[in-house]
């Protein structure tokens, strides 16, 4: 009997081994999970309860069940492989580590994404790696973020132990008569566990394999998928796809073109005006920082922390909700300057950035204009410098130009991170635009508002953190923006001028409307006419960054056709006005007082645009315009993908 057993043991050890560990690497995940829900409680406290956690668990569970079984493929195949010779502490030490590797590094790569999650409240894709390829300083940014969240090294080694101490090896001796039958049970054990691991790998026997866009079916706000995800299975299943699929909504064009139609064909009624456009879009600027934006906030008490900004609103047209269109600084390059919003991916790091496209500087070249692109990192971060030549930018002007100009203080400005200081780089926009011929458009792209949060050594008194570290780079910001302007006022370019400010995209939020789905869209957006051509005042309608190009151009009287996904909003009723963005595969529709979330198929939920705190789900109530918001918004779906995919994205 004792011997039957042993020999028992012998042929089974290898698949034990295998599903024993592999419950270790489910301990990681876990972990891994919890460490996120932590780091960013203020996203998912006020909407988890008991039943729903147990939801989102399931959907955990087999999300993570396809990244534990796509990372260790090779690790299964190696314990199950049919082969008696195999079976050495040489060889099984080499799988150890390479389950301990393979594991740890998924560990890290979540942990990393906990941090990197308030930033674009989405899981990590394939496109951070184009997102980020020109980048030289990231090494040093990550060390930062290392030493601030040191706590995760503690968990990394934690969980490494644990898999080290806790691996299972197969017992190894096998006599000369029992190999054949050694051989045939591994064979089975392989038989069996590989349509297991198909099954895994694909989240269930489905005719379709799962996607990231899949996590939603777990969820009842789209920044929830973050928690059902883990960052390896949206890295592995983003490799390769475009996602940019055409859905079939609407058979006839002219149907789908009633609801919209993003060809703007403008009928002008006064002659072009040849006024300077500068564009000045400030890294991270988002809405909830800007006090005159806020002015109910904690009990009308709050003030901000842009004090020249809060002037400028008073001599400025801004509006009561507007929004950015993206989550990253590459979502807001488009959406603003050739008024494209972002859905499922960034357009520039898809397969379709090389599609023909306009935007605001091709169309004004067509108009005489100089125009030109200015950010103070080194050429070629971000992509921008690709963006702006495919926008037709005539020039870029980037921190080699800044540091090679005899004007400039050259190197000394340098932050050791990102680029030239905000303040700097702007009183050198100013100069450079002084030697362009008028008219001119230009963009001028900031970056001190980032982190690591540093700002200036002789600041650092005059602007202290706030309740979060972003808030004195948004106090600097704002001083630089206050010293371009005392500059720009003295230059005779300056009363012929409209100027735009905005933001990229938002960012950290201690307020708790700013942390919901829609909250965290909330950016600025402001026009200043210095000459008195644009009225001031706070207008009461939906503004989002597709609409600064409509706007702009018909402002100027600009008379040819051109695409744009946005409005004129100095001449559309209000209630036409509208917001629409992508978060985790749910698109947000903002129009006639609601806010409508739809996943591509259905409506997931659809909320009164009053419920600031987005609390009360009203799906199911018979809204009225449910129904046309549905219709409205897959047309808009349907003529994005659409021109994306057949590259029809001028008229």
């Amino acid at each position: 009997m004792k011997q039957k057993f042993n020999i028992l043991q012998t042929v089974l050890g290898p698949l034990a081994a295998v599903v024993f560990n592999l419950f270790l690497a489910y301990v990681a995940y876990f972990v891994a999970r919890v460490v996120f829900y932590v780091e960013n409680i203020q996203f998912f406290s006020d909407s988890i309860s008991g039943s729903h956690a147990w939801e989102l668990m399931q959907g955990a569970f087999m999300f993570d069940t396809s990244a534990i079984i796509y990372t260790n493929a090779l690790w299964v195949l190696l314990m199950l492989l049919p082969w008696h010779k195999k079976e050495t502490p040489r060889f099984h030490t080499f799988c150890k580590w390479l389950f301990i590797v393979v594991n740890l590094l998924a560990l890290v790569v979540n942990l990393c994404d906990a941090v990197y999650f308030k930033y674009t409240l989405r899981r990590t894709t394939i496109t951070v790696f184009n997102e980020f390829q020109n980048e030289n300083n990231l090494v040093g940014i990550f060390g930062i973020e290392a030493l601030r969240h040191w706590y995760f090294f503690i968990v990394a080694l934690a969980v490494g132990f644990f898999l080290w101490h806790c691996y299972a090896k197969p017992r190894l001796a096998i006599r000369k008569n029992d190999v054949k039958r050694y051989t045939l049970v591994t064979f089975l054990s392989l038989l069996l566990f590989a349509p297991l691991c198909w099954v895994g790998m694909r989240g269930g026997i489905f005719i379709r394999p799962v996607t990231v866009s899949t996590a939603n079916s777990y969820c009842d706000r789209p920044t929830e998928a973050g928690l059902v995800l883990n960052t390896p299975f949206a890295i592995l299943r983003t490799i390769g796809k475009t996602h940019f699929d055409v859905p079939a909504y609407y058979a006839s064009e002219q149907e789908m073109t009633t609801l919209f139609d993003p060809i703007h064909r403008p009928q002008p009624t006064h002659p072009f005006m040849k006024k300077n456009v500068v564009v000045i879009i400030l890294e991270s600027f988002g809405r909830e920082y800007v006090g005159a934006l806020n002015k109910d906030l904690e009990h009308g008490k709050y003030k901000g922390y842009t004090p020249f900004t809060d002037s400028l609103i008073t001599a400025s047209r801004t509006f009561t909700r507007s929004y950015c269109n993206g989550r990253k600084s590459i979502d807001g390059m488009p959406s603003i300057l050739s008024s494209i919003p972002m859905f499922v991916e960034p357009f520039f790091v898809s397969p379709y950035s090389t599609n023909k496209v306009s935007g605001m500087a091709d169309c004004l070249n067509q108009k005489g204009y100089e125009t030109a692109f200015f950010h103070g990192a080194e050429r070629g971060s971000m992509g921008f410098m690709a963006f702006a030549r495919a926008t037709k930018f005539q020039h870029y002007y980037g921190r080699e130009d800044f540091e090679a100009d005899p004007r400039t203080a050259g190197a000394a400005e340098y932050d050791n991170h990102w680029g030239i200081w905000d303040e700097p780089f702007m009183q050198y926009f100013c100069t450079k635009m002084d030697d362009m011929r008028q008219p001119f458009m230009t963009t001028l792209f900031t970056l001190s508002s980032h982190h690591p949060y540093n700002i200036p050594d002789q600041y650092k008194e005059q602007f202290p953190e706030g309740p979060l570290p972003i808030h004195r780079c948004i106090r600097y910001a704002d001083h630089s923006l206050r010293k371009f302007f005392e500059r720009a006022r003295r230059s005779p370019w300056f009363q012929n001028t409209v100027f735009v400010i905005t933001s990229d995209h938002t960012h950290m939020s201690n307020h708790d409307e700013y942390l919901t789905d829609l909250g965290g869209f909330c950016s600025p957006i402001i026009f200043y006419d210095p000459h008195g051509d644009i009225q001031p005042g706070m207008q009461d309608v939906i503004a989002q960054q597709i609409d600064i190009m409509p706007t702009i151009l018909n402002h100027l009287g600009y008379d040819k056709p051109y695409l744009g996904f946005g409005i004129d909003l100095f001449n559309t009723p209000a209630e036409q006005t509208f917001s629409v963005n992508y978060l985790n595969g749910i698109y947000q529709y903002v129009k006639y007082g609601y806010i409508l979330q739809f996943d591509g198929e259905k409506t997931k939920a659809i909320y009164a645009l009053s419920d600031r705190l987005m609390k009360k789900n009203l799906l199911g109530q018979n809204i009225p315009q449910q129904q046309q918001m549905e219709r409205e918004l897959k047309a808009i779906i349907q003529q994005y993908m659409d021109r994306m995919v057949n590259n029809h994205l001028t008229p």
